[in-house]
């Protein structure tokens, strides 16, 4: 067990100065961390990835890095994960703080991550997928999964420059196949492509005849919840001219929150809005991208790509479960062996808490509360305060002696096979 000075990515879109919740994590866990009053700090990556590997605190251990610790000691992992995963942490552990949307992105499949990676290796870095699960800390808001299709048809008929970019034809073959599962996902695919693969002044004429309507309409008062006026207007703000503000019509939007989680397979559709949240995901780079962003835009894939399954947006709320074994600990366990969050939530009644030993190389992350963590695995005792990460042998248990007056918070990643 070692404490962990964690990589900071400061993406543009990220939350500004101490505003982000990745920034006062920084400070929380390293007193005399800098803070920049006007720089955006947007993840906080907690792992063994080659582009954040966390850097080891404590000068008694050899090897500088999480990485290289691992790499010599692969036995950390625990052996099931250890065969599994070809001695690698198959998990990256993040915080993100999101300021302005992420791009309109989905990630592949194994199968498909091999193909992309084999044949653009530039734009997709490696052949793993990249399933990831994203729990509110603050009310978080995204787009997610395609809408039910009552929902589209209703944008179709309210929003006449969208009709116009989906087309007649595509418009009515969706409103045709209703009841149908197998034709509405091969209609709902046909107008989502013909959308995004217009050519751009159609769609930037269009975007900028939707805005001043819609701004006018706002202005003279009128509702404008039937062309979801605010989040376009929000999002053209951000990203002028671009195609993914029409997005808005066919994906969920999705409001969580805190504590609450969306798990994103392989294939679904979904951008990050606005929000601080815990994010662990399969230990890869891999996104196709297709609006609200200005790097590389694959519609094709994307598009050839995309779960086309229409489902509401509370469906999409990915179901938690208390652990049997431990009342403080809540479970967020997805389809996919990669990785397992769990929340712990000790009470302030509590002051000796043991955090039980798994199966699995862990990272803790404190987001509340103090303390003194000691282990069987540890040269010497670990003061944790907010902010504070720590990697945990697998089959090792941390005993916390709590020392805040409101008890502690910590999140936990592990893989559980």
């Amino acid at each position: 067990m070692f404490p962990l000075t964690c990589a900071v990515q400061n993406y543009a879109w990220g939350k500004i100065g101490l505003d982000s919740e990745v920034a006062k994590l920084v400070v929380g866990g390293d007193p005399v961390a800098v803070i920049e009053r006007d720089k955006p700090y947007a993840e906080l990556w907690m792992g063994a990835h080659p582009k954040g590997d966390a850097q080891i605190k404590d000068n008694r251990i050899a090897q500088t890095t999480l990485g290289q610790w691992i790499t010599h000691y692969p036995a950390c992992l625990g052996s099931k994960v250890k065969d599994a995963f070809q001695g690698q942490l198959p998990f990256l552990f993040k915080v993100l703080s999101v300021n302005t949307a992420l791009s309109i992105q989905a990630h592949p499949n194994k199968e498909l991550a091999a193909t992309l990676h084999a044949q653009f290796p530039e734009h997709y870095p490696d052949n793993n997928h990249k399933p990831e699960m994203a729990i509110a800390l603050t009310r978080f808001q995204g787009l997610c999964g395609f809408r039910p299709v009552d929902e589209i048809l209703g944008f179709l008929q309210a929003v006449p420059e969208f009709h116009a970019l989906v087309g007649r034809d595509a418009a009515e073959e969706l409103r045709s196949s209703v009841g149908d599962e197998v034709r509405t996902g091969r209609a709902l695919k046909k107008c989502f492509t013909k959308m995004m693969s217009c050519e751009k002044k159609v769609f930037v004429d269009e975007l900028n005849e939707l805005v001043k309507r819609v701004t006018q309409e706002g202005a003279a008062g009128k509702d404008t919840s039937s062309s979801n006026g605010d989040l376009l207007l929000r999002l053209h703000s951000q990203y002028p001219g671009d195609i993914g503000c029409f997005s808005i019509y066919f994906l969920n939007y999705v409001v969580l929150e805190p504590g609450q989680a969306m798990f994103l397979g392989a294939n679904e559709p979904h951008a990050y809005i606005y929000g601080d949240c815990i994010e662990c995901m399969a230990c890869s780079d891999n996104t196709v991208r297709a609006g609200l962003t200005r790097k590389y835009i694959d519609v094709n894939t994307l598009c050839e790509m995309l779960n086309y399954k229409p489902a509401s947006a509370s469906s999409k709320i990915f179901p938690c479960v208390p652990d049997p074994a431990d009342p403080c600990v809540t479970l967020y366990d997805p389809p996919v062996p990669d990785f397992t969050v769990m929340k712990i939530q000790v009470p302030a009644s509590v002051k000796d808490y043991t955090v039980a030993s798994v199966d699995s190389a862990s990272i803790l992350l404190v987001i509340e509360g103090d303390a003194m963590a000691t282990s069987a695995a540890a040269f010497s005792d670990v003061t944790l305060t907010r902010g504070s990460v720590l990697f945990v042998s697998a089959n090792e248990s941390v005993s916390l002696q709590v020392t805040s007056q409101s008890g502690m918070t910590l999140f936990r990643a592990c893989s559980l096979l």
